[in-house]
């Protein structure tokens, strides 16, 4: 199932990563590890964020997938989304 991962980093956990020179490693060994289908990172609500488009086969993987933010002092949600062709697939079913 393709999921939304959103991770916002704690500013302070942040800021000693960056400058202890950790910060690209880790987020390069997390997107090595997840293989996104995308990833975006922004400031939202005053908060270093990634974005990913992960797939997510069974909720087993849950804890192995969050587990690498929370070392990183993130905040971590995980929730379903679709594509445009998922969209269609799924409105092509109602009203049958």
């Amino acid at each position: 199932m393709r999921m939304l991962l959103t991770a916002k980093m704690d500013t302070e956990n942040a800021n000693q990563l960056i400058t202890d020179g950790t910060m690209g490693k880790t987020i390069d060994g997390i997107i090595e590890e997840l293989k996104p289908e995308a990833a975006y990172f922004t400031a939202w609500e005053g908060e270093r964020t990634a974005l990913l488009v992960i797939d997510v086969t069974d909720s087993s993987q849950m804890p192995s997938i969050a587990e690498p933010f929370f070392h990183a002092g993130a905040k971590v949600s995980l929730r379903p989304v679709m594509n445009a062709e998922d969209l269609h697939t799924g409105l092509s079913s109602l009203g049958r």
